[in-house]
């Protein structure tokens, strides 16, 4: 049982590590698969694990330099915010209608991150031509951080308290939100993305495992085990992402995500009409 937890998270934190974004949503319907978890009783063990491997990431991010950490700790503020609001939702939701929104919410991720990576594979892995012309956070090309204006702080503080409500009420860090969104309002590089992605995802879970734990919703004997295997993915994969990732390992990520968002479709579906999956 621990072997096949700290298994999973390891699958986690390696998806993590070279996305940014989806090691967090995955890392739910593991848990409702391979462990027959509630999404409620998944939620809170998702974000320990998920906040602990994000933490590594960040901090091997800041040793580079490349997170923007002011941008960071804005987007974390107004998500800590919101995911107190998400975690209330999914106590009064039950486990049929909010995995439902589960995968819808996957699916449409996964879509959105399909017609990225194509787009950005027709010009570069960099995929500087596929952000926007004018992103209201511009970076200053002598010290490379963000020129702080109102647009720039109003589109941060959005992007936290969606990216926070999300966490509470599914169980995510909110990077699979961050990261694209980042790329729309910013024209920093997709390493400080991912890496600043990190930096929030690691912070607002921290609040959102708080407020689990302080209401007695962590199971610890399964989270524990699932965290560690979520580090030991984040650090192997921290070692090959300069190797993997680009807009080809998107669209695989983005395949399978949408293939998982089906099965949590069709189970729901399955568990309503009282069939068994």
């Amino acid at each position: 049982m621990i072997e096949s937890t700290a298994i999973l998270g390891v699958a986690v934190g390696l998806v993590l590590a070279l996305t940014g974004a989806g090691g967090a949503i995955l890392a739910v319907p593991l848990l409702l698969f391979a462990l027959d978890l509630s999404v409620a009783r998944a939620g809170p063990i998702a974000l320990l694990a998920v906040g602990m491997s994000a933490a590594v990431g960040a901090a091997i991010g800041l040793r580079s330099g490349i997170v923007r950490y002011r941008a960071a700790a804005l987007m974390a503020v107004s998500g800590m915010v919101g995911s107190p609001i998400g975690l209330w939702a999914a106590r009064w939701l039950p486990n049929g209608p909010l995995a439902l929104v589960f995968a819808c919410v996957l699916a449409w991720v996964s879509w959105r991150m399909l017609l990225q990576s194509r787009a950005c594979a027709s010009h570069s892995d960099r995929c500087a031509p596929c952000m926007s012309m004018s992103p209201p956070c511009q970076l200053e090309h002598a010290s490379r951080h963000f020129v702080w204006t109102v647009s720039c702080a109003r589109a941060l503080i959005a992007l936290g308290a969606g990216a926070g409500f999300l966490s509470g009420l599914l169980g995510v860090g909110g990077g699979f939100v961050i990261v694209p969104a980042l790329r729309r309002a910013t024209n920093a590089p997709m390493q400080a993305i991912v890496a600043t992605s990190l930096a929030v995802v690691a912070l607002v879970s921290t609040a959102g495992v708080a407020a689990s734990a302080l209401a007695g919703r962590m199971d610890w004997p399964v989270g524990l085990p699932f965290a560690a295997g979520a580090v030991v993915g984040m650090l192997g994969g921290c070692r090959i992402a300069g190797r993997l990732s680009g807009p080809r390992l998107q669209q695989c990520f983005a395949v399978g995500a949408g293939l998982v968002a089906l099965g949590m479709m069709v189970k729901v579906l399955f568990a309503s009409r009282g069939w068994s999956a």
